[in-house]
């Protein structure tokens, strides 16, 4: 079964955000966009790459209604460390959930749970809708990074499906391109 249209599960966890620690939980995931970037570690490789990506990228994303939170199962101690060492993850100013016991990493089906990497979480983006639906997934190999600019697109097109009921978004779709309505009349002529 996919978590595609599913309603994120209840949690409660604690992030690093701008300096303090601060509860988060399912309730900050209504009545806005976000995006919930899962990576496997703090003090790793490929991770700071992309956080730094997503940091250079979060004033477009917030200008679009969009909260970005990082989840590690590190704890959101190990998250301060490493922002507080590191030139990249310095630059980050979206909440760095902090989740040791794994919760939500197994409740958005990213966890590893055996072999070398077992506690680690896969690489995992997934959109949520303001009511709390994960409308995008991707999940990546942990030596595979993403990209902000492509998920920032994929936000678009799931913003622009859910305010234009009837209209759906084709590949390489960008802002102000032309959409499709799906019809009788459309079978077989794209």
């Amino acid at each position: 079964m996919s978590l595609i249209n599913t309603e994120i599960v209840p949690f409660k966890a604690t992030a690093y955000h701008n300096g303090k620690f601060v509860p988060v939980s399912n309730d900050n995931f209504k009545g806005k966009w976000s995006v919930v970037v899962f990576y496997p570690a703090d003090f790793t490789f490929v991770c700071p790459t992309e956080l730094g990506d997503l940091a250079d990228h979060y004033a477009e994303f917030q200008k679009m209604g969009v909260e970005i939170y990082s989840v590690s199962t590190d704890t959101h101690f190990t998250h301060k460390a490493w922002h507080d060492t590191s030139d990249t993850i310095g630059k980050i100013t979206y909440p760095m959930i902090g989740d040791p016991s794994g919760q939500l990493a197994r409740a958005f089906e990213v966890m590893i749970e055996e072999g070398e990497d077992a506690g680690l979480a896969y690489r995992g983006t997934f959109v949520i809708d303001p009511a709390g639906k994960i409308k995008t997934i991707e999940v990546h190999d942990n030596g595979i990074g993403r990209d902000a600019a492509e998920l920032m697109r994929r936000v678009k097109a799931a913003q622009y499906v859910a305010a234009h009921p009837g209209e759906v978004c084709p590949a390489k779709w960008t802002e102000g391109a032309d959409t499709l309505k799906p019809s009788f009349d459309l079978v077989g002529k794209i």
